[in-house]
């Protein structure tokens, strides 16, 4: 069963996890959280595309399901070679269903010594891109049976983000542009995000100095440990299947239950007994 069979009102069936039939975008999908969902829609039996500025050795991109995606070389900050890469998608599978905007990133630097050519590109790399990505697909989906876009966020949107200053703000600004969206092309196609959290990847890896600093980020999940690949690909997967017919504008949390207070580590080891 595809998306757009069932985008506007579907009846929510379990099948709505199989994407067979359906052609999903991928964007930065050779690595990471991308390289997971595009496995995970192959898995589940779509085509899937994936883009990037540099192109993988043919045996390393995604595979499943007996299939492999389809590459496409593009830098989506760019407007053109955005569009590119879906019509380079409709003119091999002759459609599109699902987008999922996951290319994204940032280094850390200081906002204070953050320069304005590393602001623009952060910027237009978290929010400039998936807008110009999802004008693209909107375009061929409203022409056709309509279909579900997906936007990669993260919980530096919803707190302070000190050392990603402007990968914060512009994560705050797919948020809403994740709602406005879903207003102005609905019914026919629906958009979500999913705010990710803390996810154990190669990146990850380097940017909390190895097992050690993963581990202890690990311990301040509520749920006992990082996030996954996976665990991301499953939100996307429902976001895009039937079972989320009526889901539009949302943001999906997948954070392993968020943040402990830091009040709550402040408090830990005093004796309160002695309050008052």
């Amino acid at each position: 069963m595809t998306e757009a069979t069932d985008s506007t009102g579907g009846t929510g069936s379990t099948s709505g996890l199989d994407f067979t039939g359906s052609v999903v975008v991928v964007t930065g999908g050779s690595r990471g959280i991308g390289r997971g969902i595009a496995e995970a829609f192959l898995a589940a039996g779509a085509d899937v595309t994936i883009c990037g500025r540099s192109e993988p050795p043919a045996d390393a991109l995604p595979t499943g399901g007996g299939r492999r995606a389809m590459f496409v070389a593009a830098d989506v900050r760019d407007a053109e070679q955005a569009a590119g890469v879906v019509a380079a998608t409709v003119e091999h599978h002759g459609r599109i269903d699902v987008l999922v905007n996951n290319a994204g990133g940032s280094p850390a630097v200081p906002a204070a010594d953050a320069s304005a050519r590393f602001v623009s590109q952060v910027v237009a790399l978290n929010l400039l891109a998936p807008f110009f990505c999802a004008q693209a697909a909107n375009r061929v989906m409203q022409e056709d049976s309509g279909g579900s876009i997906v936007n990669i966020g993260s919980v530096s949107a919803l707190r302070p983000s000190p050392g990603t200053a402007a990968y914060g703000a512009a994560k705050a600004g797919l948020l809403n542009l994740t709602r406005t969206l879903a207003v102005e092309w609905a019914p026919k196609v629906r958009v979500n995000c999913v705010v990710a959290g803390m996810v154990a990847t190669e990146a990850a890896d380097h940017h909390y100095g190895g097992a050690t600093g993963l581990a202890a980020v690990a311990a301040t999940v509520p749920l006992g440990r990082m996030g996954t690949p996976a665990d991301v690909a499953g939100a996307c997967l429902f976001l895009a299947s039937p079972l989320a017919s009526y889901v539009s504008g949302a943001a999906l949390e997948v954070h392993g239950g968020g943040e402990s207070p830091a009040f709550l580590t402040a408090l830990a080891g005093t004796d309160r007994s002695e309050s008052g």
